[in-house]
């Protein structure tokens, strides 16, 4: 696709969780726990108007929502400020000297005093009903491909709390993570291609991991994406937790609202007008009486009914796939699922798959009167939410004569979006008026200028230099979760540099691309593999079959990993006995391929012993004994002894 012919705009929101001692607000500890609540309580949010009158929209959704939340803290990480039963203390001066860094790194500019700020956020994740947030720096830029990037703001602010469950309208979060300090780095919406956006999040992230101030792992980082097309809408993507997925998750966007602008003008074309999409929902339960939908058995045997909507003119629009798995039909059930709270939608482009029968459906069509080109939507629920379900579905397909509505999406490992609701608004800002401003003075920046550690560049020019690591296998490390560890590990390892960053980097994901959450690995596991390596307890090739069994049976106790296994390493004379035996088993095939027989001797036995011996030695004793085997029978040749053997 030409991006620049469709106007592709792509900004970036990272928020990366910062490596502190206490928390931004409190002195708890930052970290999660899997212990059991020491107290958990009940809490309904409602939305609040901005000092200028006005309500924001998203706070506005999630209050018709209906939700309550249930939170659930533990004494280690959580106090009074967390329960919003006590004021925020002062503004924890670790994290903003690291914020400081930060910018100054990116060239921003920075404020001369901190101001937090109340963003309303009644989702249930805090327990306030707002975010505290403050403005470190403004503007600034990277450089990716010799092409500038301007950024917008540096903000410090609190992460969200933990979303345990949801059932129902009940949902139940852990204060654990709520207040941990968090940097949110935003871009101008300067970004083009998906590639493009892609090695922009990257780059941040790669000066983030240089202050070696932020946490690493699963959930520690978090990108946001605001992405437009040209006639499209602004849409916000939230919660983007690979930086592989940026470039996919910005390509499906964009293939969405083109599908989209494609079905507004066949809307257009079939004359389909807002007068004519209508909320009249009729009762359709009598003709699926002995239906074999499952679907409508279920709600009818709950006292449930199904309720029928004609969609004029929208006949064959609805099965349109959008992007994978999504199609247009999908939307419309996502928005009944979100304002109705029904299970979703079927409609008549997909039948089918719900087993509802032609006879059916032609009774349904005849008692609604609907054309040829029309389509039904049926939802099956209590009558009141498949009321509500039904006026979303309209409102959406009003929607659809626009083009594409702006809405903010919720992101999943496919890449794929979801609605999520709508866009915020600006009135959502407030002063915090518990927290005092903090002044950024001469000698604190002096200061944070000392600390700045040296840029990615630098590092893996240095990480070449040093370990013999090509300019691939260094950037790779560097954007790892694994650098300092390696760095460890090399110093007091006799292996080879360049084979231990590869299995952090290309062996890791490749483990992880089977579905091992290698992330879950401690550094002092991970060490204490490669010391078993440099011992030679095990053989270099064992250790995906190491970590992939760990993983599974979640056991971090090597000798019991290696026991399980039988992985202990074989002994050099117990090897070489073996060998000799090989040797003698193919004599043939030795003197037919000379030394060239090494290739096939070594399948055999690193078949068998892949794991528990070194591959690097087998083949160094192997060459050995051919050249030995060889020597031997060209001197019984010489001497007219032994005749060379017909068979193996």
């Amino acid at each position: 696709m030409d991006y620049s012919k469709i106007g592709l705009k792509v900004g970036i929101e990272i928020h990366q969780q910062l490596k502190t001692d206490e928390k931004l607000f409190c002195s708890c500890k930052p970290d999660l726990v899997s212990s059991e609540p020491s107290i958990s309580f009940y809490r309904k949010l409602r939305p609040t108007q901005s000092e200028l009158g006005k309500i924001d929209p998203a706070a506005s959704f999630e209050f018709k929502r209906g939700r309550g939340f249930v939170y659930d803290a533990d004494k280690k990480t959580t106090c009074l400020v967390e329960m919003d039963e006590e004021p925020p203390h002062r503004l924890n001066e670790e994290a903003l000297d690291i914020c400081l860094i930060i910018a100054l790194m990116i060239n921003a500019k920075i404020v001369d005093e901190a101001h937090v700020m109340r963003k309303i956020v009644i989702d249930g994740s805090n327990t306030t009903g707002f975010q505290r947030t403050c403005i470190i720096a403004l503007g600034g830029e990277i450089t990716v491909n010799n092409t500038r990037c301007p950024l917008q703001t540096v903000c410090l602010e609190e992460d969200a709390a933990r979303k345990i469950r949801e059932k129902g309208l009940i949902v139940q979060y852990k204060l654990d993570r709520l207040c941990v300090p968090l940097i949110e780095i935003t871009t101008a919406p300067a970004i083009h291609t998906p590639e493009e956006a892609r090695k922009v999040a990257l780059a941040i992230g790669s000066i983030l991991r240089a202050t070696k101030r932020v946490k690493r792992g699963l959930g520690t980082i978090r990108q946001d994406l605001n992405i437009s097309i040209r006639d499209g809408a602004l849409i916000e993507v939230k919660g983007v937790q690979e930086l592989e997925l940026v470039s996919k998750v910005v390509e499906y966007e964009v293939n969405r609202q083109v599908a989209l602008l494609k079905i507004k003008n066949e809307l257009s074309k079939r004359r389909v007008e807002f007068e004519t999409i209508i909320n009249h929902f009729v009762d359709v339960t009598g003709f699926f009486d002995q239906t074999t939908c499952k679907t409508f058995q279920n709600a009818i045997a709950r006292n449930g009914r199904v309720l029928a909507l004609v969609l004029p003119n929208f006949g064959g629009l609805l099965g349109i796939e959008l992007i994978p798995n999504i199609r247009f039909g999908t939307e419309l059930s996502d928005y009944a699922k979100f304002w109705g709270k029904v299970g979703g939608i079927i409609h008549t482009d997909e039948l089918t798959v719900h087993k509802i029968t032609e006879e059916e459906i032609n009774n349904v069509k005849r008692f609604l009167n609907a054309g040829r080109k029309d389509a039904i939507i049926f939802v099956a629920d209590h009558i009141e939410k498949a009321h509500e379900g039904l006026n979303a579905v309209v409102a959406r397909a009003k929607q659809a004569l626009k083009g594409v509505p702006s809405e903010t999406r919720r992101a999943y490992l496919d890449a794929t979006t979801r609605y999520s609701r709508p866009r915020p608004g600006a009135a959502r800002m407030y002063p915090e008026t518990d927290v005092p401003p903090v002044p950024i003075s001469i000698e604190r920046l002096s200061s944070a200028k000392q600390h700045m550690p040296k840029l990615p560049d630098e590092v893996i020019f240095r990480l070449m230099k040093e370990y013999g690591l090509n300019q691939k296998l260094a950037n790779q490390l560097y954007n790892s979760d694994y650098l300092a560890v390696f760095e460890r590990i090399a110093h007091t390892s006799q292996v080879a540099p360049t084979f231990i960053a590869a299995v952090l980097t290309e062996t890791f994901k490749g483990l992880k691309r089977e579905g091992f959450a290698v992330e879950s690995l401690s550094e002092l596991f991970i060490e204490t593999l490669f010391e078993l390596v440099d011992s030679k307890r095990i053989a270099k090739e064992a250790i995906s079959q190491v970590i992939a069994w760990s993983i599974k049976n979640d056991e971090t106790d090597l000798d019991k990993v290696l026991r399980a296994l039988g992985l202990e390493m074989i002994s050099t004379q117990k090897l070489e006995k073996i060998l000799s035996k090989i040797i003698d088993e193919n004599e043939t095939l030795i003197y037919n391929r000379k030394i060239m027989a090494i290739g096939p001797l070594m399948g055999i036995i690193m078949s068998e012993f892949r794991g528990k011996v070194d591959a690097k030695m087998v083949n160094q004793l192997l060459k050995e004994k051919i050249k030995e085997k060889l020597m031997k029978e060209d001197t019984n040749k010489k001497q007219g002894k032994g005749v060379l053997p017909n068979s193996v």
